[in-house]
């Protein structure tokens, strides 16, 4: 290629393409990159090109002004993580993406499109001359381009209640169902880290989670419980005794009633038979209780952890003892309403809604499932429950029930 027919880099113009991809398809990106650089194109992508010391969606939002055009390269990892990240932080950089074409490469056949990218033309990876199409756009000034720009932004129907990858234990195939799953804490995922900035904020909300098996499963399993039973039936038989022969001033006077010795005989006889039948019916009611009581608790948990996380608009809920959902969306609104409702404990009523109702509102958005019917009333999440509306509705159930 001539470098003449190369356009021209303007004032505050780098590159001629910032290139966004999934790591997973680094190995057939930076071939691109390699032959779009040997044909004098400048390319912008995040492993090179990013400064150190920056947050990632401050670099990205910088290398997008710096450059001309932006192309993503769609493959179902980019669809199903990092698009999601560009979608729900599109607020944040959506002025310069609204000036810059962008160029979508479908790497494989029956990826999923995103929505704000259903009315631009994308060039196919397996296209015979897709090398030579994708040049020819590269290098046609922007503003011979038509049509080539992300929909107009639009908050915040088009992030709001977005649901992004769940997390899984990473002990999963080893659970008990009476046991919590451990999450990880050293890695952000990568769906989260342009959302969450303070990585160290994702991670007390991960320790607090796997604080759950730590100091609420020790109990659960049998042979503790079993260990537990008996040395309180035994206590309570040592503690009858007791009680007996303290209300006799000397051993001899506990020895000359009768009535007393055979009362203990009787309780001992007794409870030799109580313990079996008492630990049968705790047995029961115990493994009746295993599923409920471990979910009860990490719902609990996960409360406690979107008081942290509710400010970057993510919320997490208990899906099952071993998946963790995540949801972006925005509380700002419910928030407010929270205020006027409870001017005086706005912010003491909000958090313990948070506390309390956070997880199963965050379970309803990703399973879009709601346990109650659509209300009449519009909220402040389109198409869907929103927050305030959920707990209402929960307040409203418990009551009556």
């Amino acid at each position: 290629m001539d470098s003449s027919d190369l356009p021209s880099l303007r004032d505050g113009e780098s590159y001629h393409v910032f290139i966004s991809y999934s790591s997973t398809d680094y190995q057939w990106t930076h071939s691109l990159i390699e032959q779009l650089e040997s044909c004098g194109l400048q390319v912008c992508y995040h492993e090179r090109d990013f400064t150190p010391g920056r947050t990632v969606l401050e670099n990205m939002s910088d290398c997008i002004q710096e450059s001309q055009k932006v192309l993503l390269v769609l493959s179902p990892e980019f669809v199903r993580s990092r698009w999601c990240l560009l979608e729900a932080n599109m607020s944040l950089f959506r002025d310069c993406l609204e000036r810059k074409p962008i160029v979508p490469v479908l790497l494989e056949p029956g990826v999923s499109i995103p929505a704000h990218l259903c009315h631009l033309t994308y060039l196919g990876a397996n296209d015979p001359d897709f090398k030579n199409k994708l040049l020819k756009v590269l290098c046609t000034p922007n503003q011979q381009l038509q049509s080539s720009t992300v929909v107009p932004f639009q908050p915040p129907s088009i992030y709001n209640g977005k649901v992004l990858q769940p997390l899984t234990a990473v002990n999963d195939e080893e659970l008990y169902k009476w046991e919590s799953g451990q999450f990880s804490e050293l890695e952000v995922p990568d769906q989260l880290r342009l959302i969450i900035e303070n990585h160290d904020k994702y991670r007390e909300a991960v320790r607090i989670i796997n604080r759950v098996s730590e100091d609420k499963v020790w109990i659960r399993p049998l042979w503790i419980r079993v260990i537990i039973y008996i040395v309180g039936v035994a206590f309570f038989m040592l503690l009858f005794a007791l009680c007996m022969f303290w209300q006799n001033e000397t051993v001899d006077d506990f020895i000359r009633q009768p009535r007393l010795i055979f009362d203990i005989w009787s309780t001992t006889t007794f409870s030799v038979y109580l313990i079996p039948i008492g630990f049968i019916i705790q047995l029961g009611f115990w493994k009746m209780d295993n599923d409920r009581y471990i979910l009860r608790e990490m719902h609990k948990a996960v409360g406690k952890a979107n008081l942290l996380l509710h400010e970057d608009k993510v919320l997490m809920g208990c899906g099952s003892n071993s998946k963790i959902y995540l949801v972006y969306v925005s509380l700002d609104s419910c928030k407010q309403e929270f205020a006027e409702t409870f001017p005086d404990q706005a912010q003491e009523m909000f958090q313990r809604a948070l506390m309390f109702f956070s997880s199963g509102y965050t379970c309803s958005l990703a399973t879009r499932h709601s346990p109650f019917p659509q209300p009449t009333s519009s909220g402040h999440l389109e198409g869907g429950l929103c927050f305030c509306q959920y707990v209402s509705q929960q307040l409203s159930k418990n009551k009556w029930e």
